[in-house]
């Protein structure tokens, strides 16, 4: 994991979002997409498995500050998320947040504010999420 980041991203979702969603984030910040790590939540897989993989994907980024994306709240994946987020928080791992209903306009400011503290990154992230969402016609 490239240093020059301040926080680590890592979207946990339903397969194959989260990997897709990495995708968006190499097409518009190629420089960046070392920084975000996506973890698919396949719908075969228990979520301890799961949860063993996120937190090994975790320990990939060296006790950066981590900003956890999920997709929908309270579905299996956000859930992962949430014992991850317990995990860390217990293991006095460093700072950790988790939001969920990660959509592309959320992740592509978080990308692009990666370098900022983790609260103010939090709040970018919650902005662009909410103000993504409009009824276009």
């Amino acid at each position: 994991m490239d240093r020059e980041f301040m926080n680590g991203i890592v979207i946990i979702a339903h397969a194959p979002l989260a990997s897709a969603l990495q995708t968006c984030v190499a097409h518009v910040f190629p420089d960046r997409v070392h920084g975000v790590l996506a973890l698919d939540v396949q719908a075969d897989t228990a979520a301890e498995r799961s949860l063993t993989l996120a937190r090994e994907a975790v320990a990939t980024l060296g006790g950066l500050p981590l900003l956890l994306l999920s997709d929908v709240l309270g579905a299996t994946p956000c859930n992962v998320a949430t014992q991850l987020l317990r995990t860390l928080n217990a293991q006095g791992a460093g700072q950790a947040r988790l939001l969920a209903g990660v959509n592309l306009p959320m992740l592509w400011r978080a990308v692009n504010y990666q370098q900022e503290p983790l609260d103010a990154l939090v709040n970018r992230a919650l902005q662009s999420g909410s103000q993504g969402v409009r009824e276009v016609m």
